[in-house]
């Protein structure tokens, strides 16, 4: 018997948050009875295709979505779901989920899920075609996901998330995976040349406006300032990588903050953190977050980001409008053992062991 193919519509199945989330669920699930498709908006390919495409899925590829191309983005997906029959299709883009589930309800698909995965977009030139398009978001899903209450009210309204229409789907992890491994921890720390009386600060995100590089950058120049033998480890990268190089220089602080670029072992060098500092000016429920929960961290967070991210008291979280310093005296006074959070996020509903099953049941009973 032929699996049941969900069609999961991203912009590129690079090493974000949401995209990792989706491949956690995907290796777990039994793909004799669910498989995953990916519609993606980008030509070239993802970090993740080749992973995809092993497991047996399959990678359509589409056009980014601009304002300007919108007649032909409409046209291609009017004529991709003639083409391609799916009886579920679930959208992570967002705002712009409206038009994909738009397409797919004209063509008759009957489970149409908009997934929320962020709480903000900030404003700029393309935010009345955002506003556009979220209008529009009403008409067109069967079903209302979220990776958070805050991301279900963002994007859906207060009127749907009250009416309980919003299913909040936990950005799971690998729990094992990110158990705390000393000797793991010792020797990456040996290869990246860090001693082990150094303080190791970590920071893992895309190198945009949202994730706030250019303050992080001052709180880490504050806990220099008081403990001149710490280290920040920055793991991504991003069209604001260059801008942020320039300022660690202009500091003086190359020698101690290391840039990692995209790593495909994110828990090792978690093993390797003494804490985990994440000062976004916008989320929806990060994924690294509950990552560096799993690994036992303490971490250090923007008030900006949900109360719902702490699922194991390790958390806190601290005002964008505080100095710099007060966010390097509220790091130094943490300690830096990695406690074994496992029981928490799997009695929180964080573990992708378990949470998969209950995504493949779901898929599997919608699909009847």
């Amino acid at each position: 018997m032929e699996p049941i193919r969900i069609l999961q519509v991203v912009t590129i199945m690079n090493r974000g948050g949401l995209e990792t989330m989706l491949m956690n669920y995907y290796r777990q699930i039994d793909r004799t009875k669910v498989q995953f498709d990916f519609m993606v908006h980008r030509e070239e390919k993802g970090h993740y295709d080749d992973e995809i495409l092993n497991l047996g899925g399959r990678i359509y590829n589409m056009p980014p979505i601009r304002p300007g191309n919108y007649q032909r983005y409409f046209s291609l997906l009017d004529d991709f779901f003639q083409s391609n029959i799916y009886k579920i299709v679930h959208s992570h883009i967002n705002e712009n989920s409206s038009f994909v589930l738009r397409a797919a309800k004209k063509a008759g698909v009957k489970v149409r899920i908009a997934h929320s995965h962020l709480s903000d977009l900030g404003i700029d030139l393309k935010l009345p075609f955002r506003l556009y398009a979220r209008y529009y978001m009403k008409q067109n899903p069967t079903t209302y996901f979220a990776c958070s209450k805050k991301a279900g009210e963002w994007l859906f309204g207060r009127r749907v998330s009250n009416d309980n229409k919003v299913k909040v789907l936990n950005n799971a992890v690998n729990v094992k995976e990110f158990k705390f491994n000393s000797e793991v921890r010792n020797s990456l720390r040996k290869e990246l040349g860090i001693g082990e009386d150094q303080l190791v600060i970590g920071h893992i995100g895309r190198f945009n406006k949202q994730k706030n590089h250019d303050y992080l950058i001052d709180i880490f120049q504050s806990v220099y300032k008081k403990t001149p033998n710490s280290i920040l480890l920055l793991v991504g990268d991003g069209d604001l990588r260059n801008v942020v190089e320039e300022k660690v220089k202009s500091l003086g602080l190359s020698e101690n903050i290391n840039f990692l670029g995209v790593r495909e072992d994110i828990s090792n060098l978690m093993n390797a953190m003494d804490l985990f500092l994440f000062p976004s000016l916008f989320e929806g429920l990060p994924v690294v977050l509950i990552e560096a929960q799993a690994a036992g961290l303490n971490c250090i967070v923007s008030d900006s980001i949900t109360k719902e991210s702490d699922v194991t008291g390790r958390v806190e979280f601290i005002s964008l409008q505080a100095s710099p310093e007060y966010w390097a005296n509220k790091i130094l006074s943490k300690t830096h053992e990695h406690y074994d959070t496992t029981m928490h996020l799997r009695e929180s509903g964080y573990d992708t062991n378990s949470m998969a099953s209950w995504l493949e049941n779901y898929y599997l009973m919608e699909a009847k």
